[in-house]
């Protein structure tokens, strides 16, 4: 890992960086790292204080997991996205276990948990941004929530599979069934089944390496 030099990167993340004082500014650079995970490293086990984790190029995926194993994926972060469940020791509120693993090669910058704490003491505007963004991603997780609990598999694949197909531009979803089944929480055999009834509509075509949607129209209408 090596030490983030420049301070230029964190004025893209944070509209308040010009406001704080020099020497605020050189300890958070002082304290932060650049870091490549390789694609499947797991970043953050647990309720441990890993830092504060901007991404810069890749995919992390956050979740969590039952005692029996079983995964819930909360959501997905990208290029540009800041993420704040890895630093248990900047929002106190965090009290649960929350993982996190690299879906792909990711380029990221990390800030050390106690120093965003510290700086967060001295300047309101770090604990207020790290509490709004935490809070945005709470949406994320209700939403979740309420596919699983009150959504028929059918409606929560073909939410996905557009979802998919609009984040990335492309009628082919280049993702496993088991993959697709960790995303959404569900068991691949379930996963893997519905994709077989949606191939038998006309709707995708399914292949090992993944799904192509040909009927983007009729999935649009199952997800709505």
């Amino acid at each position: 890992m090596s030490e983030i030099g420049s301070s230029s990167i964190y004025k893209e993340i944070f509209p308040f960086w010009e406001r704080i004082s020099d020497e605020d500014r050189e300890y958070v650079c002082r304290n932060s790292h650049a870091v490549m995970y390789p694609k499947g490293k797991n970043i953050h086990n647990g309720s441990e204080c890993s830092g504060v984790i901007l991404v810069r190029s890749g995919c992390l995926r956050l979740y969590m997991m039952s005692d029996e194993g079983k995964e819930v994926t909360l959501y997905r972060l990208h290029k540009g996205d800041l993420c704040m469940l890895s630093a248990s020791c900047v929002l106190d509120a965090i009290t649960f276990d929350v993982f996190v693993d690299a879906e792909q090669d990711s380029q990221c910058c990390v800030i050390s948990g106690p120093a965003f704490a510290a700086v967060s003491e001295r300047n309101p505007d770090f604990r207020i941004f790290a509490l709004e963004t935490a809070v945005s991603r709470f949406s994320d997780v209700m939403w979740v929530m309420q596919q699983i609990l009150f959504m028929s598999m059918d409606k929560r694949l073909a939410i996905f599979l557009f979802d998919e197909s609009v984040r990335t531009g492309s009628d082919t979803i280049a993702l496993t069934h088991g993959q697709i089944a960790r995303y959404m929480g569900s068991a691949r055999e379930v996963v893997s089944r519905m994709l077989k009834y949606f191939a038998s509509e006309g709707i995708v075509e399914v292949s090992r390496g993944g799904v192509m949607i040909l009927d983007k129209k009729r999935l649009r209408d199952l997800a709505l």
